[in-house]
């Protein structure tokens, strides 16, 4: 296919480069000129702004930071004409995604919000969670494309905003066990256990989750936290899932600690890092450090 793709960033240079691999034809665009270079090294052929991109290609793919600047990109297209499929693969939340389809609906153009999980480890391998939604007939001929930057798709109905309620409660319920974890891990060093063994009695047991099988092993453990998705992206998430929740009269009661601590997090300068790095703040209050460099 012919392709347009708007951000290469941390995870969408990721869905370019398979994407070309794959053999279809990438039109690329980034703010960051560096970015966007590096696809355009790789096979892509670079446009100047989302109006080209727009101009050049019949579907459209966004890989974007915040809802702000998906509704801004959205607009754009929308005015540019060209496009007749939008596929947004950022995090963008139900509210926003409505607006940003009538839009483009009143232009023509079906909109597909279909969210990805998985971090920057499974969208390079291909690996990711993909949670789509919007016209089934748009749905039906994105979907190759779809698997070829994930491998378990999920097609959630013709509403676009359920892919993105979908990923919000997903990073929501990450966000809470991860946090959750890094307590119950600091307090386990501190009466004695050991770090890994914690870890391994923990993940073939009930107490298991995504942050003790993956996260806390591979960037905790050895004390390494690279950047994998900022603790300011997942507050984003977690806040948009307290503010829909309410708009829709649901109580939720334990999921607003995890948002308090990952904004103390940010107030100490752990925004751009990864989101868990806070649990130095944990390790601190309690006087033990969880894992440590490799000698």
């Amino acid at each position: 296919m012919k392709l347009g793709l708007i951000g290469v960033g941390n995870i969408g240079q990721h869905f370019a480069n398979r994407l070309l691999a794959a053999g279809h034809q990438l039109i690329v665009h980034d703010r960051s000129r560096e970015a966007q270079d590096r696809i355009v090294a790789r096979g892509a052929i670079g446009a100047n702004s989302v109006e080209e991109v727009a101009r050049q290609t019949p579907i459209v793919l966004l890989c974007l930071p915040l809802p702000a600047i998906v509704a801004e990109v959205g607009a754009q297209i929308a005015q540019a004409g060209g496009v007749r499929i939008l596929v947004d693969l950022s995090t963008t939340g139900p509210s926003v995604t409505k607006t940003v389809e009538a839009q483009l609906s009143a232009k023509g153009i079906a909109m597909i919000g279909s969210p990805v999980s998985g971090g920057t480890v499974a969208a390079e391998k291909g690996t990711l969670a993909v949670m789509a939604a919007g016209p089934k007939e748009a749905y039906d001929e994105i979907e190759p494309v779809l698997h070829v930057i994930g491998k378990n798709v999920f097609y959630l109905g013709a509403d676009p905003s359920l892919g993105q309620t979908m990923k919000i409660i997903n990073n929501t319920l990450y966000a809470t066990s991860m946090i959750a974890s890094c307590e119950a891990l600091v307090y386990g060093v501190k009466a004695g256990l050991d770090p890994q063994t914690l870890l391994d009695v923990i993940n073939v047991s009930s107490g298991r989750s995504f942050a003790t099988l993956e996260r806390i092993p591979q960037c905790v453990l050895d004390r390494s936290f690279p950047v994998r998705f900022t603790t300011e992206l997942l507050h984003k998430d977690v806040k948009m899932c307290m503010d829909e929740a309410e708009k829709l009269g649901v109580p939720m009661l334990v999921n607003p600690a995890a948002r308090q601590f990952l904004a103390f997090a940010i107030t100490q300068g752990d925004g751009p890092r990864d989101n868990v790095y806070p649990i130095r703040h944990i390790e601190e209050w309690a006087g033990v450090q969880f894992g440590a460099k490799p000698e």
